[in-house]
């Protein structure tokens, strides 16, 4: 005999969050900063892996602490992919991006 829970009959109510944002016509923007915001994210974790300071970092990439700083900011989205790249690489990750 098995313990398997019966299954919910209860009917979803309203859209999902991704519905929802894409109604309110902000599913792209909103998509954009998560990805950044993981990134940024991300990096931060590999640096402390690492134990890497910013200013380290930044003269593994070559670049300015004042860069790093906008690359690792989770609410900046205007920084380039070849920043991203860079930072990523520095860190001993390789960045990927795709279409869906």
């Amino acid at each position: 005999m098995t313990n398997k829970k019966p299954k919910s009959k209860k009917p979803k109510i309203g859209s999902s969050f991704e519905s929802f944002l894409r109604e309110e016509g902000t599913l792209e923007e909103t998509t954009a900063t998560a990805i950044k915001r993981v990134i940024a994210f991300q990096l931060l974790a590999a640096m402390k892996k690492e134990s890497l300071s910013k200013n380290a970092l930044a003269k593994r990439m070559s670049t300015s602490r004042s860069q790093l700083d906008r690359i690792l900011d989770p609410d900046n989205g205007g920084v380039s992919l070849r920043a991203l790249a860079n930072a990523a690489k520095a860190v001993g990750r390789e960045l990927h991006v795709e279409l869906k």
